[in-house]
């Protein structure tokens, strides 16, 4: 059930904004094993003109950029499925943003189960419940 929160240096653009969050939903399922029915993305953008790397902004350097910030459970993806998961999401974005800037991040948050959840229950409520019902 993460959440996944993309900021972007394109103008808004309802059609690609959906095409990269299916793609996103879809990396997301295959790679960290999670819920697309379960999956949330909230796209924004911000103008090249005020993205700056090292200086110049986007706008001046012709490229695009992007920050993916990810919120799953802690403990529920290996080291090795996040680094293939970032790998994968960084050509997707490039394929879907065009000349794309290296210093464009994503960050993988893993958030305690107790500290966050949906529908008014906390992630490690749904964990004990869920191992209580399987016993």
């Amino acid at each position: 059930m993460p959440i996944l929160n993309l900021q972007l240096s394109t103008a808004p653009d309802a059609r690609q904004s959906a095409a990269i969050a299916a793609t996103l939903s879809r990396l997301t399922a295959q790679l960290l094993h999670k819920a697309p029915e379960l999956t949330s993305v909230a796209v924004s953008h911000i103008d090249a003109a005020h993205w700056l790397v090292g200086g110049p902004s986007l706008q001046q350097q012709g490229r695009t950029s992007f920050f993916l910030d990810v919120l799953i459970s802690d403990e529920t993806n290996t080291a090795t499925e996040k680094a293939r998961y970032i790998a994968a999401v960084h050509a997707a974005m490039a394929q879907a943003l065009g000349p794309l800037h290296e210093v464009s991040y994503i960050h993988v948050h893993d958030a305690r189960q107790a500290a966050w959840g949906y529908g008014g229950l906390t992630q490690q409520f749904r964990a004990v419940t869920k191992s209580l019902q399987a016993r």
